[in-house]
């Protein structure tokens, strides 16, 4: 597969503003690593700035971790993010291009309250990750009521049964179907991850043919959110972003697994690799 020339070409005379600046949300307490993953995909795939918005108490952690990515310490509750971050997070929107919601953001009532508002108010485009989903599953309706024009939903098969409210071996035996009429219905991109991962928009639909079992491991979800969120602020489309995003990340899997075999590969190899896999497809 080839890759759109905008994702693979620069121009002399940029910044990195030209790249885009990309919002994570997320984190809380024993769940740090996750952020960091999605962040660091966003990086890899060619945003020019990613921005990590964390509960405060972890953004020490977080300053640690992350070389090149810069920090938000939010407000937070109970180990999580509050809902009283949200006037801070709109102050600084109008810099950012696209948000990544929910890498280990946990499941506190005001995180998931603030979920909710951010998809609900916000008008940037967002991609709707982990923790996110669940939060979202008790408040479906708000997709219907949401300002993003342009809203990306990755759930695994356990997080789309509980949008659905389908149990897993139903949503095995029809997944393309509930893809598409999910899609359809909400006017977004699914992706519905899994082996061949499946991208639908309610009109189109891909199934993803690359990736491996060594790649059921933790953060691996993680890496995929900042990687489609770099091809956002690349300017993609989200249907397109969303396919190309899963299409590289299985294409990384598979040459970081040829290397560590799929017993030894872990969500972080995927970013190491990420390079090798966008020169296959240019």
């Amino acid at each position: 597969m080839r890759l759109p020339a905008r994702l693979l070409k620069r121009y002399p005379d940029t910044h990195k503003g030209d790249y885009g600046h990309i919002l994570v949300l997320g984190g809380s307490v024993g769940l740090t690593g996750a952020v960091c993953l999605s962040a660091q995909g966003a990086l890899r795939m060619g945003a020019g700035l990613v921005t990590v918005g964390v509960p405060k108490s972890l953004n020490n952690i977080f300053e640690a971790k992350l070389t090149e990515v810069m920090s938000l310490p939010l407000e937070e509750d109970k180990g999580g993010l509050a809902l009283e971050a949200f006037d801070k997070i709109i102050e600084i929107l109008n810099k950012i291009d696209v948000i990544v919601l929910g890498p280990g953001a946990g499941l506190g009532l005001s995180t998931r309250e603030l979920v909710v508002k951010i998809i609900k108010e916000t008008d940037k485009p967002i991609i709707v990750d982990a923790d996110a989903i669940t939060a979202l599953a008790s408040n479906i309706d708000i997709l219907s009521k949401r300002k993003a024009d342009k809203l990306i939903l990755t759930p695994h098969p356990g997080e789309f049964s509980r949008l659905v409210k389908l149990d897993k071996e139903e949503i095995g035996k029809k997944r393309k179907e509930l893809v598409k009429k999910f899609a359809l219905r909400y006017n977004l991109t699914l992706v519905l991850k899994g082996r061949r991962t499946l991208v639908g928009d309610g009109k189109k639909l891909y199934e993803n043919k690359t990736g491996n079992p060594g790649m059921a491991t933790a953060g691996m979800g993680d890496v995929l959110s900042g990687i489609i969120a770099g091809m956002v602020s690349g300017g993609l489309n989200c249907f397109d972003a969303a396919k190309f995003g899963v299409y590289l990340h299985g294409l990384a899997g598979d040459l970081a697994a040829n290397d560590k075999t799929q017993n030894c590969l872990i969500a972080s190899d995927v970013i190491e690799y990420l390079p090798q896999a966008i020169k296959k497809c240019k």
